[in-house]
């Protein structure tokens, strides 16, 4: 997954003494100012909930033995007293009471991490947003990864990982539970004003990102047509009528008329054939979705070609470099640069791979080979900051793809790719060579 090495420190803190030997303390700069603001806010973030939780219990009080109904009122009135002393609605002081009794009471490691600086208010929210989702059963083994997680990540990469580990521990139901899910599949129109309305479709998540990635590579298709004026947004939406309504695409550019669906899924290509590998080891993954039902990897992996396929498997002929014969990666290789990564390698950013450019570290002018250890994913912003500014990028040698963003600042941010490309090393058979004449066997 994508990670921030924490807290980023400047590169010129080694100077913190005297030749002397006399200790001279760091001056803060302009982001050290800002820093520590924000670690006062996460500071008093974790005392107001805690008072918050401590209010509730006290006018609680009141209402014991007096039966469910009682406490339902004296509920909404503890809910209406701190909506009305802190100036905002009922609906946000209930979210505040919630949060609060959740990191008191079941989530306390998060709570002491919020109150020590370590995370932010928003992380500590998601944690407690989403171990309340999960069965009571996995959440102390899953916050004890969700604290690491949140002191580490910036929020929207936080948010993502934690929903893969619970959906990850919550694997062995997960086809069960999709079954289910599966009944509720629907299309709503929701009416809108000025003439406007919304179509809303409920379907698997597969699917449904397809969908959406089918449209955005046709509107982009389509945007750089001479005299087109239409923003992305709304070329997908003219794009999705017209397919809904006349089920063709044959009056739009050539460009975007052939584009079809692509989603990359992950599986252990023995799972697909044994249900026994498939409980033993990891989840089926989709980029961008997370874990999925293994009989619908086994869908995806049927031999559509719309689908791209990794298998996790040591022998999977993937190019990992073509040396300087060729500048542009070649497709394989394209694919196992975005597949490692899984998103765009810029601190914190979260769009898919598949969306990003392949950038060479050492730049191709200067010598840079056309290799996976010199080949990144960088969304088309981060790929502008990162040529065009005073920040240094550099993949750090022998990490499996991790990046150090040192900023102009001289501050270090690690972002580490989602997966890391399997080595094998071989080892004597211990059999005659005539046995074996390539003398070696995996090590599995």
């Amino acid at each position: 997954m994508s990670e921030m090495s924490p807290p980023p420190e400047r590169e010129d803190d080694a100077w913190a003494f005297e030749a002397d030997g006399e200790f001279v303390p760091p001056v803060p700069d302009a982001v050290d100012l800002v820093v520590e603001t924000a670690t006062m806010m996460s500071v008093f973030a974790a005392e107001r909930l805690t008072r918050i939780d401590a209010m509730r219990r006290e006018l609680l009080r009141e209402a014991t033995g007096r039966g469910d109904g009682v406490r339902d009122i004296v509920e909404r009135s503890i809910r209406l007293e701190l909506a009305a002393a802190m100036r905002v609605t009922e609906h946000a002081a209930g979210r505040l009471i919630a949060q609060a009794e959740a990191l008191v009471r079941r989530y306390r490691p998060a709570l002491e991490a919020l109150g020590s600086g370590r995370i932010t208010d928003k992380h500590a929210e998601i944690i407690a947003d989403l171990l309340d989702e999960a069965p009571p059963e996995l959440r102390e083994r899953l916050l004890e990864r969700a604290v690491p997680l949140a002191e580490s990540e910036p929020v929207g990469t936080f948010r993502r990982a934690l929903r893969t580990l619970i959906e990850t521990a919550q694997a062995t139901t997960l086809e069960e539970r999709h079954q289910r899910a599966l009944r509720a599949r629907r299309v709503v129109v929701e009416r809108g004003q000025d003439g406007m309305a919304g179509l809303w479709i409920f379907a698997p998540a597969v699917e449904i990102h397809a969908i959406h990635g089918r449209l955005t590579q046709m509107a982009k298709a389509i945007s750089p047509v001479e005299g087109e004026t239409r923003t992305l947004d709304q070329l997908r939406a003219d794009v999705a009528a017209d397919l809904l309504i006349d089920g063709t695409t044959d009056h739009l550019p050539a460009a975007a008329s052939g584009i079809r669906a692509q989603v990359v899924v992950t599986v252990p290509v023995l799972a697909l054939h044994d249900e026994q590998y498939a409980d033993a080891g990891d989840p089926p993954v989709v980029e961008g979705i997370g874990p999925i039902p293994l009989s619908k990897a086994r869908e995806l992996c049927g031999g559509d070609s719309r689908w791209m396929r990794v298998l996790t498997h040591p022998e999977t002929g993937l190019v990992l470099s073509v040396g300087r014969d060729a500048y542009p990666p070649p497709a394989p290789l394209k694919r196992l640069v975005r597949w490692r990564a899984d998103r765009c390698m810029g601190p914190g950013c979260s769009m898919p791979a598949s969306r990003c450019e392949i950038d060479h570290q050492i730049r191709w002018a200067d010598g840079g080979e056309t290799a996976l250890d010199n080949t990144l994913p960088f969304c088309k912003g981060h790929h502008l900051v990162k040529d065009n500014t005073g920040w240094q990028v550099r993949q750090i040698e022998g990490s499996g793809g991790a990046v150090a963003w040192t900023s102009p600042t001289g501050r270090r941010y690690v972002v580490h790719p989602e997966r890391k490309v399997p080595t094998f090393t071989v080892r004597p058979s211990g059999r005659p060579e005539g046995d074996d004449p390539r003398g070696a066997q995996a090590p599995f």
